[in-house]
């Protein structure tokens, strides 16, 4: 069955553990014959509960792409500000998850790609810099890339930094971070979107070209 014929298929959401976070558990999408699988990553709120995430990640699975939702941070941890903004602790707690998904047989063998949103896209960034070929494409929604700044230039994964044009101060912020990447890179604006892409359309915007991305960059392995 191939990945586009998933498109008529809803994809149902299943828990599942990651004992080395300590954090509780993820959602994972994982439609029959998944073309790969796509890790969101968000600094901020639980990112397996995000209603913006879920949407994109449904719309992800129905074009035959798997997703795994987790949270990077306790509700408790969360609390503390300064934790939503330490890149470096989110960004090894992802990488934790992606050496767990290495392990499982159902999804350890698919291309990877990262999906960012505010500080996660920063820990997204910095995380695939430390990860190299694991990671094959990454994508920022909203995103504060510019925290990785310690990390950029060495982002091998290419790239796509979808912006709201109503976003001015996240946009400049994005093209700062987008020039000092060395790997093939984009920054998508969506027109007219706030910085939570709540206006009609928008998110569908972001889910479009994000699928493009992942579709381009994130082949099966032959």
């Amino acid at each position: 069955m191939s990945a586009q014929s998933n498109c008529a298929e809803r994809v149902a959401a299943t828990e599942v553990s990651i004992p080395s976070l300590g954090l509780g558990g993820g959602t994972l999408r994982l439609p029959r014959a998944a073309s790969c699988l796509v890790v969101f990553a968000r600094g901020s709120g639980s990112s397996r509960r995000s209603p913006r995430n879920n949407v994109v990640a449904e719309a992800f699975a129905k074009r035959g792409i798997a997703t795994l939702l987790f949270d990077l941070l306790t509700p408790e941890e969360e609390a503390d500000r300064g934790n939503v903004f330490d890149i470096l602790l989110l960004a090894g707690r992802l990488a934790e998850v992606v050496e767990w998904i290495g392990k499982q047989p159902t999804v350890g063998t698919l291309p990877l790609g990262l999906f960012g949103a505010s500080t996660g896209a920063a820990a997204a960034l910095t995380a695939a810099a430390q990860l190299r070929d694991r990671v094959g494409a990454i994508v920022s929604r909203g995103g504060r890339p510019d925290l990785a700044d310690g990390t950029l230039d060495d982002v091998r994964a290419p790239t796509l930094m979808i912006v709201g044009g109503a976003d001015e101060g996240v946009i400049e912020l994005n093209e700062r971070a987008l020039a000092r990447l060395p790997a093939p890179k984009r920054l998508q604006i969506i027109p007219g979107a706030s910085h939570l892409f709540s206006e009609p359309g928008a998110l569908d915007a972001v889910t479009e070209h994000a699928v493009r991305l992942f579709e381009v960059h994130l082949r099966p392995h032959q």
